[in-house]
């Protein structure tokens, strides 16, 4: 891992142009640049890791934020403040900000709506695809285990206000996230459905469902549903 991430690189670049604006207008009488205070330059720092305009970093592990349900984004940012997420840089850059500012960051980027990348070319066997395939668009009865598109809508885009979309996101990310709630790493509010059927999912399950997802084209002018046609299968505190 490199000594300094992204985002740190980049607040000591703004360092030392800051530095070098405060040398030149001490010996030189020159006003300093004018920087505008609107939330679209504060969010600058989020696409450090998150790419431009938050259309996700190439890296695959940093998702795309841009599109995304408001509310679903203000719940993560409030997870990572309050400890129900773990990842370092996120929290140390979300803990002072107020409840209000973090729904004002989630609203700016959750009105973006900008194309799509295509989607990731699928490395596993067609019969370890298709029992992703069965999974996401049937689940697993017997284990009463619910179909991602009950709950993540039926084009798999999100379902207004907490529910994000699954497609158009990197295998790697997916792989990860599932296997943090299945680890306990990432958590949201009693009862915690993810985590529940993240832990009843086997490791080559999760990998499967997460290549068949990351392989799967983004539908053209998808937004997340406005509502589900049925009720969810079980309850989730995180929705609430």
């Amino acid at each position: 891992m490199p000594s300094l991430l992204p985002f740190a690189r980049a607040r000591l670049a703004a360092a030392s142009l800051l530095l070098s604006l405060f040398c030149a207008a001490s010996t030189n009488a020159a006003p300093a640049a004018a920087v505008e205070d609107t939330i679209a330059q504060r969010a600058l720092a989020c696409t450090q890791c998150h790419g431009q305009q938050g259309r996700a970093a190439a890296d695959g592990y940093y998702p795309r934020l841009a599109g995304k349900p408001q509310g679903y984004l203000y719940k993560q940012l409030l997870n990572f403040r309050d400890g129900r997420r773990h990842y370092g840089l996120m929290s140390d850059l979300v803990d002072p900000l107020s409840d209000a500012y973090l729904n004002e960051l989630a609203g700016y980027f959750a009105g973006l709506h900008l194309p799509y990348p295509p989607p990731q070319t699928p490395a596993l066997p067609a019969a370890a695809l298709s029992r992703g395939q069965e999974l996401v668009l049937k689940g697993d009865p017997a284990r009463k285990l619910p179909a991602c598109v009950q709950c993540h809508g039926q084009q798999l885009t999100g379902v207004q206000p907490f529910i994000p979309g699954l497609l158009s996101l990197p295998r790697d990310y997916l792989n990860g996230q599932l296997g943090a709630w299945r680890s306990g790493q990432r958590r949201a509010v009693a009862p915690d459905c993810m985590a529940w059927i993240a832990k009843q999912l086997k490791e080559e399950e999760i990998n499967a469902i997460s290549h068949w997802l990351a392989g799967q084209p983004m539908p053209a002018g998808a937004r997340p549903a406005d509502s589900l046609p049925a009720p969810l299968p079980m309850e989730c505190g995180g929705l609430k």
